[in-house]
């Protein structure tokens, strides 16, 4: 530091200082031109700390501005899903949408939906127009093997009316004959065959008259038996299941 001062103490004099210094008038220069360039220092010091601050504010002001931006995106993010959670809400809860007006909206449909939706009615429709045809086809089949099966018994009735008439004709003295014998097989293997199908000959002797069932062709005076009974068969009726085949011709009392 000595040899500082010396040194610049030879500059003043080199520079044209003609006023001779003392060694105290040296130290005190010395002294205060330290304390110039400390100043000088500290000030510069000063200077750069508040260029660092300076440069230092826009970074946290840029680091603060990231965080809004990234707080912004947050809160949009869970907006969106509030509103999805909402959507998928409604959806679940409310399956029809409704209007300005509070009318029910009509979703519109794709036009392979409503094909899809027109082909499976027309083939539910055909299907039941088939199964009613089905029906329809097993019931008239069946009414006309009814009406086929009755046609035989009725022409095979008068057949059966012969035979009886044939054998309450003959004698008892000759119904040990092979030829009446014969005849009485013969009539019971027919009545076994009708018996067979379901025909049976209808009760009519004792019986209240039934217009269902009897023909009533004469009406006798009879105090032995009650109104409306059957007093006398002319001729038989026949029952095929639960339909008559041919009504019974008797006499009912009055």
């Amino acid at each position: 530091m000595i040899n500082n001062m010396g040194r610049e103490f030879e500059d003043n004099s080199v520079n044209g200082t003609k006023e001779a210094l003392t060694s105290e008038e040296a130290v005190k220069w010395a002294v205060e031109e330290a304390r110039r360039k400390a100043e000088e220092a500290a000030a510069e010091q000063a200077a750069d700390s508040a260029g660092d601050s300076q440069e230092a504010e826009p970074a946290e002001a840029g680091t603060e501005q990231e965080t809004q931006e990234a707080a912004q995106e947050d809160a949009e993010a869970a907006a969106e899903e509030e509103e999805g959670g909402e959507e998928a809400s409604g959806e679940a809860g409310e399956p029809e949408k409704k209007g300005f007006f509070g009318k029910k909206k009509k979703e519109k449909k794709d036009k392979k939906d409503i094909q899809i939706e027109e082909l499976k009615d027309r083939v539910m429709r055909q299907m039941a127009e088939f199964d009613n045809f089905r029906k329809r086809t097993e019931r008239e089949k069946a009414g006309m093997y009814e009406v086929g099966v009755k046609s035989v018994i009725e022409k095979l009735l008068p057949v059966v009316d012969n035979f009886e008439r044939g054998l309450a004709s003959v004698p008892e003295e000759q119904k040990q004959e092979g030829f009446v014998q014969g005849m009485e097989m013969i009539y019971k293997q027919l009545m076994e065959m009708l018996d067979g199908m379901e025909v049976k000959a209808i009760d009519a002797v004792g019986k209240e008259f039934d217009p269902n069932l009897h023909n009533a062709v004469m009406h006798v005076d009879d105090d032995s038996v009650g109104e409306g009974i059957v007093v006398e068969e002319f001729q038989k009726g026949y029952l095929y299941r639960d339909s008559v085949v041919r009504h019974s011709m008797v006499k009912v009392a009055n």
